[in-house]
């Protein structure tokens, strides 16, 4: 398609060019597939901007000249300090390519002069260990550069690259970059999982090779998984770009991710269940957290429980697409679990309220409901009485065979028996914003189509209007045994001072209260207004926190925020 790209109208043009060169040639390079995706990156930038294009290789033929002569008495050199050492290689100058020219002056912001004065050469060698031998002797022949020298050998790249590079220091100071490789490496360098004779061998083939078939069989998971074509092209995207850091295992070995990523990224690197129940990390055997960036030589242990899920937050700093999709894909099921089991409360309350119960439904009832609705098993009924689709009273009555009762299905057998909440119902209980209820505080709720059961204190405002609608509204009570935390909100009015805020936050942190959110405003020239959103266990908590914060002679008054 590329090659016959030119006869196309230039937005079809422009529009197939910047589709290779932002999908397909990096694609090419992950697998290894060097020689397609330098075609992939020619064509594709002759297309894209064909005018930089023949500017940049009008000057590339102007200053071959010139650089001949000089890339021979370099090369002549290099073989001499060889032969001389006894080794078999072969030498050649790299052809620098259009494309690459262009991205480097682009991001490195320099002159083509600049980057052309670089002269890039390849040895060829019989095996890994004559790399290292000749790697020496290139040495001792110029002066490396320090930290320009690379061993992809011992670490490959993702891709199944391996080579030793080099940044040396030649006559003239002339810079040079020298890439050494086996014959067996220039294949699968530049023909990757396509290389022929790891198609001869009967393995799926080792080490490094297979790294670059692995990351196919992530790809097709990743596209399997992905909610929507976006989603997927995002998360490829992502994975296509990496900047290498390299991590150790506890138990020594060594894990590629991209720059930037973080302990959770290791974690479901290392496989989908140990980052799925992933709690908290050591990195270099300190406890670090999981939103810690990892950096290269860094060993990262992860700690597990089967207790431990990923956290929504998680999206906020996981890197890797494969962390991505598989937090996305655990918090779409474990939101169906938490709906369906709600759902499964609200139906048993409403069964209750008409002298039954889930369990003492009989085959019959269920499949006569079956077969007047559109459901074929109870799931899917639970699922939606949690999203607020259907309402639990009357898919009882349905359920039980009654005639929908005007008195039931308005909410009054409802009303008389509130739902206990005790913290650990998962997401489809949500707790509001507006005005923070906290076990202790008299509470009720409404089925929201989004967020399942929203909880509210009893004299919210928001929930006023709500009381009309007995087919969302729900009376609530806490149960008797209450786990986590709760969100609670603060505001405080206090003298205009500097480091007034620190000093709060000082008093708070010291009682092991997790400060989420702070925002200040000025009330006038003497005081100030600090509204402050913490997390709680319950309301007594909260009060010994305000009476903490009262001590503090500048405090003029403290109270619970509700908007």
């Amino acid at each position: 398609n590329m090659r016959t790209v030119s006869v196309l109208q230039t937005n079809q043009r422009r529009r197939i060019a910047k589709e290779t060169l932002d999908i397909y040639a990096p694609i090419a390079l992950r697998l290894g597939m060097n020689a397609v995706r330098l075609e992939f990156e020619e064509l594709g930038f002759n297309a894209m901007y064909p005018m930089r294009a023949r500017r940049i290789a009008a000057a590339l033929r102007r200053t071959r000249g010139n650089h001949r002569e000089l890339v021979e008495q370099i090369s002549h050199q290099i073989e001499t300090c060889l032969q001389q050492e006894g080794h078999q290689a072969e030498v050649m100058g790299r052809e620098k390519h259009l494309y690459s020219i262009y991205k480097k002056m682009k991001s490195k912001r320099k002159s083509f002069a600049e980057i052309t004065d670089i002269y890039a050469f390849r040895i060829l060698v019989d095996s890994a260990d004559s790399c290292y031998r000749v790697l020496g002797c290139i040495h001792s022949l110029y002066k490396p550069v320090p930290g320009g020298f690379k061993d992809y050998i011992a670490i490959p790249k993702v891709n199944g690259y391996q080579a030793l590079h080099t940044v040396l220091m030649g006559m003239h100071g002339v810079p040079i970059e020298i890439q050494i490789r086996t014959r067996e490496m220039e294949e699968m360098a530049n023909k990757g999982i396509a290389a022929h004779w790891l198609y001869k061998t009967n393995d799926n083939g080792v080490g490094s090779h297979a790294r670059a078939r692995l990351w196919v069989q992530g790809l097709l998971e990743m596209q399997q998984r992905a909610g929507t074509s976006q989603e997927f092209i995002e998360s490829v995207k992502i994975d296509l770009f990496p900047d290498e850091v390299y991590v150790f295992t506890p138990k020594g070995d060594i894990l590629e991710l991209p720059r930037g990523a973080t302990a959770v990224d290791f974690a479901y690197a290392v496989h989908t269940d140990v980052g799925n129940n992933c709690l908290a990390c050591r990195i270099n055997r300190r406890l670090a957290p999981l939103s810690e960036p990892v950096q290269s030589g860094q060993t990262v242990e992860i700690l597990t429980a089967s207790e431990g899920s990923p956290s929504p937050s998680w999206l906020n700093f996981a890197v890797t697409a494969k962390a991505r999709t598989n937090i996305r894909h655990f918090l779409k099921d474990q939101r169906r679990e938490d709906a369906v089991e709600l759902g499964r409360r609200l139906l048993e309350k409403a069964l209750n309220s008409l002298d039954s119960s889930i369990d003492m439904l009989r085959d019959s009832q269920l499949r006569e409901f079956f077969q007047k609705t559109s459901y074929s098993e109870l799931e899917p009924l639970l699922e939606d009485i949690a999203l607020g689709n259907r309402v639990a009273v009357i898919a009882a009555q349905q359920l039980l065979g009654q005639s929908l009762d005007s008195e039931v299905s308005n909410g009054a057998g409802m009303a008389a028996q509130p739902m206990a909440i005790r913290g650990t119902e998962g997401v489809m209980v949500n707790y509001a914003k507006c005005c923070y209820p906290l076990p202790g505080d008299a509470v009720a709720g409404y089925i929201s189509s989004e967020r399942g059961v929203v909880v509210h204190r009893d004299g919210c405002p928001n929930l006023a209007e709500l009381r009309n609608n007995p087919d969302r509204f729900l009376p609530l009570h806490w149960g008797e045994k209450i786990d986590g935390t709760f969100s609670a909100g603060l505001r405080i009015e206090l003298e205009n001072r500097r480091g007034m805020i620190a000093v709060i936050a000082n008093r708070i942190n010291r009682m092991d209260v997790n400060i989420e959110k702070i925002s200040s405003e000025d009330k006038d020239y003497l005081f100030s207004l600090v509204d402050l959103e913490m997390s709680v266990k319950d309301r007594v908590h909260l009060a010994a926190i305000m009476k903490t914060i009262r001590t503090v002679k500048e405090v003029r008054k403290v109270s619970r925020l509700h908007h």
